[in-house]
């Protein structure tokens, strides 16, 4: 089933993506998303759209602000049906298998988002010699020439006769204006065009061309783009041709010509070889002495043959569109500034926030402070280890802003999230018609990091062939995209992150040596937030006053349970597990302090906790302890195993009775009892 998501942002529509059947699209404010949505109410990754039993589905991927559907916000996966609206922070998202259900005037979108017929075909007028130029003018019985229309600004001294129909031409000529005005893009300019034209004169096929733009953005000299065309009549439209582009695009001046049966420069032919044209007008579309194109009209019916008055029309029409052209243009260029601007803005909101987010002031967290100051000057490849969830992406951002890099992009990219295909396709880009999908020329995040930093999180996660393309590029080597033949180089620092033994890895032969020695050259270790437990209340304050301002809620602190509960458990999640304990705790928090009953915490192992540790034999590892928590402990776990029998726990610890009395009121080891619901 063909099926559409169409964005819509505030009050405009302003994109559509076609949902290809097999392939998963991820939503989200991350840059490695398919559909990005750049909207602080949206998580880095929000949500998902999937096909299954060949059904669409949606998926909220544990967002913190939720998704919406119909006005619902899901909890679960929902199936889709042609008409739903997906809202995500200020975004909605239409589910359609018509693009007529999204849009009502289907038409003018289909025009600004396919090509027109005739559009992106070209003409190349030949240009030529002066004298044999003139002579084909002659024969071909040019029979008006004119430089500006009296319709727009009438000529000083000018003894003729006056202009025809200047108060209904002059109408026309103001309503055209205000609707240019409104075109937000070229072929919707154009297409207004033409209906004016065909409103104003005594013709019944037409086209807009521009010159065509290169590389670099400015006009080509010899080629035409046909941006509009339209036709009444049952012949489709006939491009106009060399001999009169030439003519005009050289001049620069509107020409009528009549009588063009017999006349192959002018005239156009239908496919049988057959004159069509009966009188033709062509009208240069000019700024500021420059012509940027040109207006083609003829008439096919020898009773409505183009006149002077016609011309007249056509030259104001034509420096009408060239006005609405450059201002469109400027308006797109201020776009695209502020679109530029804001993406510097959210930089910036980034590299403040990086300093305020590594929070902690213990010993090892200070040498990760040293370890960054140190590897930020240098251009080396820097390798961060530490466990998921510790804040490995905080760290690299902090590399970047305290480097000389820091003017340039941050870009990252997450290697487990993709296969093999895409991951090279996001790496290095793709040319238009690659693969499936690739619609449009992408260039890759090498490209988009050029002077900047590329952050590349689960480095381990790389496949074998990935790594050796991966390696040349880290080499200096140039690169090409996916499909093309172009060499591509780009300066960038990478910065790679991974939770794995890479040295495990290399030992099994599933990563690279060579590309293990490359990236390991500078070396930073987050470590896990089990093994710096004293950060752990700065870090919980630091995220009761966020979800405070954002929930809206007035939580005054911690209890001193909560608080010690956090710094007892071993958080195997690590800060990005302590983050959204906390953010769960503010929400469902009763009362004014959050205490131990609000906090959920999980029952899962940490790394050096695992089964397969402990029958190797290895050493559980140290976590810092009083002597009179471990006190504490082995009492309440030797209660717990005889039952609350007091005598017999004294007599195992080797204590009296009366001093195990004394050490359960001492550590409030009754409200364990009364939780264990022994009586």
């Amino acid at each position: 089933m063909t099926a559409y998501l169409v964005i819509r942002e505030g009050s405009e529509w302003t994109d559509v993506f076609r949902l290809v059947e097999g392939e998963s699209v991820t939503i989200g404010r991350a840059p490695t998303n398919v559909i990005v949505i750049k909207d602080e109410r949206c998580s880095r990754n929000h949500a998902e759209v999937f096909q299954t039993q060949g059904v669409w589905t949606l998926r909220d991927l544990d967002s913190r602000n939720g998704t919406v559907l119909d006005g619902a916000r899901i909890t679960t996966d929902r199936k889709l049906q042609p008409g739903d609206i997906i809202r995500i922070g200020n975004s909605h998202l239409a589910f359609v298998d018509n693009l007529s259900q999204a849009f009502p005037d289907a038409g003018s979108v289909l025009r600004s988002a396919r090509p027109v017929e005739g559009e992106g075909s070209t003409i190349r007028p030949v240009m030529d010699d002066a004298e044999d130029v003139l002579d084909a003018v002659e024969a071909a019985q040019i029979t008006h020439r004119r430089d500006k229309s009296q319709f727009l600004e009438p000529e000083e001294g000018d003894t003729g006769p006056p202009v025809p129909a200047v108060g209904r031409a002059a109408a026309q000529l103001c309503r055209l204006a205000f609707e240019l005005a409104k075109a937000t893009n070229v072929v919707g300019l154009a297409n207004i065009a033409l209906d004016g034209l065909f409103e104003g004169t005594h013709v019944d096929a037409g086209a807009i061309l521009l010159r065509s733009r290169g590389p670099s953005g400015a006009r080509d000299r010899d080629t035409l783009d046909v941006i509009a065309s339209r036709t009444d009549s049952s012949h489709g439209y006939q491009r106009v041709s060399q001999f009169l582009a030439a003519t005009v695009l050289r001049d620069g001046q509107g020409v009528l010509a009549r009588n063009v049966m017999d006349d192959s420069q002018l005239g156009a032919r239908d496919s049988s070889g057959d004159m069509l044209a009966t009188s033709v007008l062509c009208a240069p579309i000019r700024h500021e002495g420059k012509v940027l194109g040109l207006v083609h009209l003829y008439s096919t019916d020898a009773s409505r043959a183009t006149d002077p008055d016609d011309l007249e029309f056509s030259l104001a029409v034509a420096d009408t569109v060239a006005v609405a052209l450059q201002k469109l243009q400027e308006r797109q260029e201020l776009a695209e500034n502020l679109v530029q601007v804001r993406d510097e803005n959210v930089q910036l909101r980034e590299r403040l926030g990086v300093q305020s987010e590594i929070i902690g002031r213990s010993e090892v967290m200070e040498r990760v402070a040293v370890d960054i100051a140190r590897a930020a000057p240098s251009r080396a490849t820097v390798l961060i280890r530490g466990e998921s969830g510790v804040g490995k992406e905080l760290v690299a951002r902090a590399v970047h802003y305290s480097s000389p890099r820091r003017k340039g992009p941050f870009v990252t990219l997450n290697c487990a999230a993709l296969s093999e295909s895409l991951l090279e396709s996001e790496l290095f880009g793709h040319e238009r018609g690659a693969f499936t999908g690739a619609t449009d020329r992408k260039i890759g995040k090498f490209e988009a990091a050029n002077k900047g930093t590329l952050m590349l999180d689960e480095i381990g996660e790389m496949s074998p062939s990935i790594q050796a393309k991966f390696l040349r590029v880290l080499e200096g080597h140039a690169f090409e995209r996916v499909g093309g033949t172009e060499a591509i180089k780009a300066d960038v620092r990478v910065i790679a992150a991974t939770n794995r033994d890479l040295e495990k890895e290399v030992a099994e032969g599933k990563f690279r040596r060579d590309l293990y020695f490359r990236l390991h050259v500078l070396e930073i270790v987050v470590p896990a937030l089990r093994k710096r437990p004293e950060d752990v209340p700065e870090l919980a304050e630091f995220f009761l006053r966020r979800f405070n301002a954002e929930t809206g809620r007035k939580l005054k602190g911690f209890s001193p349970r909560a608080m010690e509960e956090m710094i007892r458990y071993r958080w195997p999640g690590n800060v990005r597990e302590l983050k959204n304990v906390i953010e769960r705790a503010v929400v469902l928090a009763r009362g004014e302090y959050i205490d131990r009953t609000d906090l959920v915490l999980s029952t899962l192992k940490t790394a050096g906790d695992t089964e397969a540790n402990i029958a190797a034999g290895k050493p559980a590892p140290y976590v810092p302890v009083s002597l009179d928590e471990m006190e504490r402990r082995h009492i309440i776990a030797t209660l717990e195993a005889n039952e609350w029998n007091k005598s017999k726990t004294a007599s195992i610890l080797g204590i009296e009775r009366s001093t195990l009395d004394r050490k359960i009121r001492r550590y409030q080891l009754d409200d364990e009892k009364s939780e264990a619901g022994v009586e």
